[in-house]
């Protein structure tokens, strides 16, 4: 009868919980039958030392029968297990040597591996930390372009010739939120409030938040209660505030008395109602959470710059919305459903132009945030390929083991083979070797996943810029251990097993004997030959990686921007407009520039908007005077020169030469006629034939919907302005004084006095000014201008240190294979030589070997570049993805590395003495 799986189990368990007491019973079993047999022998006649003997033969070895009562009791697999066990980790131990580079090299891969990987799983996969987040959905404005939409604050993008908007005018939400199948509510990511909290102002991320938006996300604040619809009714009038959990215990040290106490934002009290739980970080992100959560229609109020009314104006499109969809409700049908009513609402507020088409709804998937798109597209690629080196390095370090493992097979042929001859299966000796493999990689991995862990978020702070603030923290859960687990397990098997296979065809009569020794060692060498070769190729293919990202890097960091970077220092503020409205806030800027120009050790100060190569840029109308005016076209993003607002002695401070015409001077005042210098790029394309200084152009409309002509003073050299990646185009530059509402500028500061001392120094200034107004984003230029390289500077660093340990892992594999060969090719060697051989020639003879062994390795991880090189193309600057140079210095280095490893076996060999060499073996 076959007992149920369950019993079987269940007796298994028993059994090895209670291993001593089976082993009891069992003695105690096989005694009873003995002494059972022994006395009806005795019975018979038989004299009691004959029936003992005589019950022994009858019954057998008794090992024999207690390992069939083992096997009944499933034990005996569990048996076989530990003694392969046992007997793998006194191989190791034996060799710690072998041990230490095997355990080594595999926790480097398996570190980086995990360490990737844990980075790229949050970025790209890692869900909100709400209940159910696979229900909710993002609201996406979509159709034809040209779509009847002007003005947008969020995501815009064209897709196929389908435009794409993330946000939604304020009117049109809430007739979606009235007449809509299902439940939706708006959220607006806003960037930094300037937020006085217990005496210190500094400047924190807010998101603003409909009033049923806790109760959609389904989350409950740990202290305190969620925004609720009464906050957000009525526009204005909801002056609470939610905290996240990370600027509770910053700003208040964790405080339960917290509820009730007021923080200053943008010049308005905000009473603090509630304490977000751990882990919550809104709707936007998954990685980083605002610290303060605002009613959506405080925005206006709090927020400042904007042209139209944001609660009533049905042209500007800028809340975003999301809805969950329940289990049983249809995501196309509410799509349809929602661009119904959406048409209505667009028709009712006014048609478009007959060439416009009015945009539909479409759903996509909410659970990783709004911001997901946008974090794919700048870090989807770069991670995969970070992924797919790491794995490279991965299987570098398993061919190594592998040639590694095959060397040790050889060398205990013999041992296997007396094994087979005394009865042991092939499987059994196969299962031998396997054990050893997985105990190296699991050890490897044990190493590699404390590595994955202690490492996890050094990726993120390479990823983020030197000034900031690290907010990104990447958590270990068990997708990590897991995939760390099932790294460690493939590696085990993947360098294992080729040398347990190979281990298991030996013809046993054949390996006992001396004289068929060279017929095994030849095939296994061309084994580890192969292997060798492999890793070889890899070395090449990451090598090479290397080399293009450095020359990438270099690139970059060679280009003149144009300006004098050096001792610069720049800061953010942002004025509120509830304290600064309209020109008072540029007449706040103007005093802080001369406060700060008096500081000791200052040589020069003006105000920018926005930075120099911060991913930044503005752009408006350039309608030129006696030309037809430029017609929009959104597939030309550079159709309109970008636009700077700068202080008067911005080309003084930024040594910016002005070739033609004149700069700025005092002369040019708000009441002045309004001005502005252009650089050569704008020169070239919009003025070719004729000179710009004096001509006049027309720029953005103001609030009262009127364009100003700006005349042209000066030509200045062209300069970088949001990227290093993107060479010199078209800007003017016009005077923020002549603005009559600035905010969200950038202060530059020229200065040869430590960093360290000028900063106190210019807080202090602006505290005596404003004691509400904190300095944000303080960085020199140079520090400006490497977080604007820090991708580039991630993958060199990165693929630099996996070119480093494939160099090293080659250079091993190498030495080890021709160390081997030699040892293997003693005799041969010594009759070379006894015949007349000369050293030299001996040496020559492995040089040889080695140098074709890496051609062959070399020509094919070169076939792999030039197969492979266009998938990192993008991400590549100053140089041709086949970059002769790069391809040409990788296979010298590694040619030269391969000659070194294989010099000291080549020496080795030239020095066999003949006559040892020939009683070998």
């Amino acid at each position: 009868m076959i007992r149920p799986l369950r019993t079987r189990l269940a007796i298994l368990l028993r059994s090895i919980l209670h291993r001593n007491r089976l082993e009891a019973e069992i003695d105690d079993e096989l005694s009873f039958h003995l002494e059972a047999r022994t006395a009806d022998l005795v019975h018979r006649g038989l004299a009691p030392r004959e029936a003992a003997r005589q019950a022994r033969l009858e019954f057998g070895a008794t090992a024999s029968a207690k390992d069939g009562m083992r096997s009944a009791f499933g034990l005996r697999w569990l048996d076989d297990t530990l003694a392969d066990l046992r007997y793998a980790i006194r191989l190791l131990r034996k060799s710690p040597g072998f041990t230490t580079i095997a355990v080594t090299s595999l926790a480097l891969a398996i570190g980086a591996n995990t360490t990737i990987f844990s980075v790229a799983n949050e970025m790209l996969y890692a869900r909100l930390a709400v209940p159910r987040p696979r229900e909710l959905r993002i609201l996406y404005a979509t159709g034809p372009r040209p779509l009847a939409v002007h003005m947008t604050w969020g995501s815009n993008w064209d897709d196929g010739g389908q435009g794409h908007i993330d946000s939604f005018p304020f009117p049109f939400y809430r007739e979606l939120q009235k007449t809509s199948p299902v439940e939706i509510f708006g959220f607006k990511d806003f960037g930094n409030l300037n937020v006085t909290a217990n005496g210190v102002a500094q400047a924190v991320p807010a998101q603003f938040v409909s009033g049923n938006f806790y109760a959609q996300m389904e989350v409950r604040p740990q202290l305190g209660r969620p925004i609720l619809p009464s906050d957000d009714n009525t526009p204005g009038q909801g002056a609470v505030v939610v905290l996240s959990d990370g600027f509770w215990h910053q700003a208040f040290g964790a405080s339960r008395d917290v509820l009730g106490q007021t923080l200053n934002a943008n010049g308005h009290l905000l009473t603090i109602v509630g304490v977000n739980p751990p882990g919550f970080t809104g709707a936007e992100s998954v990685q980083t959470s605002p610290s303060l959560f605002v009613p959506l229609t405080l925005l206006p109020q709090l927020a400042s710059g904007f042209r139209d009314d944001l609660i009533t104006s049905t042209n500007f499109w800028w809340v975003s919305l999301m809805t969950r969809i329940r289990p049983g409700v249809s995501a196309e049908t509410t799509a349809t459903a929602l661009s119904t009513q959406l048409h209505a609402a667009f028709l009712a507020a006014g048609k478009p132009k007959p060439d416009e088409h009015i945009p539909a709804v479409a759903l996509e998937d909410g659970s990783r945030g709004s911001a997901y798109r946008s974090t794919t597209e700048e870090l989807g690629r770069p991670l995969h390929v970070l992924l797919a080196l790491s794995g490279l390095v991965l299987l570098l370090a398993c061919a190594n083991i592998a040639n590694l493992m095959l060397a040790r097979v050889s060398v205990r042929r013999r041992e296997m083979s007396v094994r087979l001859a005394l009865g042991a299966s092939r499987a059994r000796i196969l299962r031998q070797v396997l054990t050893e493999s997985i105990l190296l990689s699991t050890m490897g991995g044990s190493l590699g996943l404390l590595l994955g862990y202690l490492c996890r978020n050094t990726l993120p702070r390479l990823m983020q810029s030197s000034f900031s603030e690290p907010d990104l923290n990447i958590p270990f859960h068990w997708t990590i251990f897991a995939f760390a687990s099932a790294v460690t397990l493939l590696t085990g098997l993947l360098f294992g097993i080729l040398p347990a296979w190979l281990g298991t065809r030996e013809e046993v009569s054949a390996s006992l004997k001396e004289t068929a020794r060279s017929t095994t060692r030849r095939r296994s060498a061309w084994s580890s030959k192969s292997i060798v070769a492999l890793q070889i190729a890899l070395s090449t293919l990451l090598v090479t990686s290397s080399a293009l990202f450095l020359r990438t890097l270099t690139n970059l960091n060679r280009i003149d921007p144009g300006f004098h970077a050096d001792h610069l220092l720049n800061f953010e503020l942002s004025p509120p407009v509830a304290r600064y409205p309209g020109t008072s806030s540029v007449a706040i800027y103007q005093r802080l520039e001369q406060a700060i120009a008096s500081a000791p050790g200052v040589s020069g100060v003006t105000v920018v908007s926005p930075p120099f190569l911060a991913d930044n840029m503005w752009n408006n109308d350039f309608d030129i005077e006696g030309q037809p005016p430029i017609v929009y076209n959104p597939d030309d993003p550079g159709q309109y020169p970008s636009l700077m607002n700068v202080g008067e002695r911005f080309f003084a401070v930024t040594g910016i030469p002005i070739l033609r015409g004149r700069a700025f001077g005092p002369q040019d005042t708000a009441t002045s006629p309004a001005v502005s210098v252009i650089n050569e790029a704008t020169a070239r394309k919009f003025f070719p034939h004729s000179d710009p200084i004096g001509r006049r152009f027309k720029d953005d409309e103001d609030k009262d919907h009127v364009k100003h002509f700006r005349t042209i003073v000066g030509v200045c050299a062209n300069t970088l302005y949001n990227s290093v990646r993107t060479p010199p185009g078209p800007i003017h530059f016009d005077l923020y004084a002549t603005q009559k509402d600035f905010r969200g500028a950038t202060f530059l500061v020229r200065s040869q006095r430590p960093v360290s001392a000028l900063v106190p120094d210019l807080r202090d200034i602006i505290g005596r000014i404003d004691p509400d107004l904190p300095m944000t984003n303080i960085r020199t230029q140079r520090q400006q201008i490497d977080a604007n390289l820090h991708q580039e500077r991630l993958f060199a660093i990165l693929t630099s240190s996996f070119g480093l340990l494939a160099l090293l892992l080659a250079c091993v594999g190498i030495y080890g294979i021709m160390a081997y060969t030699v040892t293997q090719r003693t005799n041969e060697i010594g009759i070379r030589l006894a015949l007349g051989a000369r050293r030299a020639q001996v040496r020559s003879m492995v040089l040889r070997e080695a140098l074709t062994l890496s051609i062959l390795g070399i020509a094919a991880g070169l076939t792999l570049v030039l197969v492979l090189v266009h998938l990192v193309s993008t991400i590549l600057y100053g140089l041709r993805p086949r970059d002769p140079a790069s391809l040409t210095a990788s296979a010298l280095l590694l040619l030269a590395i391969a000659l070194l490893a294989a010099w000291i076996p080549a020496q080795r060999a030239s020095h066999v003495e003949p006559m040892k060499a020939l009683r070998h073996d």
